[in-house]
């Protein structure tokens, strides 16, 4: 269907549909470590170690390639990206308040805005 631009679109639309995909922007984490960022497991608390308890290692190789490889799983800012989550069930549908219930994590802070489309990959229920 095609809409026209400032038409109010209700839950109508997703009438009779059983699981959705809702897409939205992650919370923010700002400036983390590689620990919280990539789950790196840190060197040992004890047995020598007195300086790099929380820090990555080592980030490149040697005389080859002479360079740090793109993409490198490194500290920096972790959060705030566009997420989807897939096949979140519907639980109720409120006509009269505009508001649905589902089952599942919803990305994003609380009255933040989403994107909820009928899924895409339907899940078979045995």
């Amino acid at each position: 269907e095609k809409f026209e631009k400032g038409s109010v679109v209700d839950l109508s639309l997703l009438e009779g549909v059983e699981f959705v995909d809702v897409t939205g922007y992650s919370k923010g984490r700002g400036f983390q470590g590689t620990m919280k960022r990539w789950g790196f497991s840190g060197a040992p608390d004890s047995h020598g170690q007195s300086v790099f308890h929380r820090r990555p290692g080592s980030i490149g190789q040697h005389t080859f390639p002479a360079k740090v490889w793109k993409g490198k799983k490194m500290a920096g800012r972790m959060g705030n990206e566009r997420v989807t989550v897939q096949n979140l069930k519907v639980v109720s549908v409120d006509k009269e308040n505009n508001v649905m219930l589902v089952k599942g994590a919803v990305p994003g802070y609380k009255g933040a805005f989403v994107f909820v489309r009928e899924a895409v990959k339907k899940r078979v229920l045995v």
